[in-house]
């Protein structure tokens, strides 16, 4: 246990015969549960995760391959079985510290984050010997998912390497996530979703001699598919079904007023080509629409990155641990019953005699 917490290490496996038993022996001791989803692998993954004889660990071999995040949603739903309070996912290719698990834990335990996801590009170092497309294709993929999921104050989404509190989990729709690699994009849709505060933790990846099998012509439009309905899913229940907030009205309106005066433009364009003259009333017509439809926009903007949860709004999972009963209760439980007060006798004297 870590600070009196059972910790769950879900591991998606896909053919990783050769890293599995390095994933499994360098668990730390605090890891009560390692649960391995072999994701139909052709390999001997499963076997070679067996093979270890290490109690905790619990092997889950699927019949078909889901892909990442069906092997990821297989193995936290097998953790909340076994009681866990924290689940934290590693891959099964050895590319994730765990030596820097408990900097994932902390903001969890102490500071009442309900989700903590590990940064691998805070600094400028970071990005050394890695090939520019891809440099620019990690810059370019965490601004639309900031702008999709709403956090943002997070960087490097496709990182997998998370811990999620239990009773974030069992909020989550599980049945309704993202099967494949778009899976940790449409975790943090989701949480936004039910506003869980969130952080980055600045843990580097360790590069090996893994093979991704991730093909980018095939990502790629699947991620920006997820994005594009993952906003408007986000817009719709966050700022219009659970509170209709003036983010809703800025952007619906902001909207309309942009496209009225986009179709008014080219209408006066196509018009006006040639000897006619576009007169001021239809200029104005056009151009303030268009011009207070994007401030509108802007606005809707700048107040949903203020509506980004950065910030826990509850005490630590430590001290909900450790000191169950709400602070009221406490501090009834602790004082003393108030004794009653008592006045001391008075002395009986008997009433003056008459003088003869």
């Amino acid at each position: 246990m870590y600070e009196n917490h059972r910790i769950a290490a879900v591991v998606p496996a896909y053919n990783e015969e050769k890293l599995i038993t390095k994933v499994i022996t360098t668990m730390p001791d605090f890891v009560d549960h390692i649960v391995i989803v072999d994701d139909k692998s052709k390999d001997a993954t499963a076997e070679r995760a067996r093979s270890v004889g290490d109690p905790r660990v619990l092997v889950i071999t699927h019949e078909q391959n889901t892909g990442v995040g069906g092997a990821i949603i297989t193995g936290h739903q097998a953790a909340l079985d076994l009681g866990a309070d924290i689940n934290v996912v590693m891959a099964g290719d050895a590319q994730m510290d765990p030596s820097y698990l408990p900097a994932l834990l902390d903001p969890i335990v102490h500071e009442g984050y309900g989700f903590a996801k590990a940064n691998r590009f805070f600094s400028t170092g970071s990005y050394q010997g890695m090939p520019a497309y891809r440099v620019l294709g990690n810059i370019v993929l965490s601004f639309l998912t900031k702008f999709a999921s709403g956090y943002w104050h997070m960087f490097d989404p496709q990182n997998g390497y998370t811990a999620t509190r239990r009773d974030v989990l069992q909020r989550m729709p599980m049945h309704q996530l993202a099967r494949r690699y778009s899976y940790e994009n449409d975790v943090l849709i989701n949480l936004n979703i039910l506003r869980v505060p969130a952080t980055d933790v600045p843990i580097p990846a360790v590069y090996g001699d893994e093979v991704s099998s991730i093909k980018l012509s095939r990502v790629g439009p699947e991620i920006a598919n997820l994005l594009f309905r993952g906003f408007w899913r986000r817009f719709l229940w966050k700022y219009v079904v659970h509170s209709f907030s003036p983010v809703a009205l800025f952007v619906l309106g902001g909207l309309l007023l942009t496209l009225f005066g986009t179709a008014v433009g080219i209408w006066t364009i196509i018009e006006t080509i040639g000897p006619p003259v576009a007169t001021a009333g239809s200029v104005i017509l056009a151009v303030a629409p268009f011009l207070l439809g994007m401030q509108m926009l802007m606005y809707a903007l700048m107040l949903d990155i203020q509506e980004s949860p950065d910030r826990p709004s509850a005490p630590p999972s430590r001290q909900l641990r450790e000191d169950p009963l709400p602070p009221r209760a406490v501090r009834r439980q602790e004082t003393s019953p108030p004794q009653p007060v008592t006045s001391p006798p008075q002395p009986v004297t008997s009433p003056p005699t008459p003088a003869a």
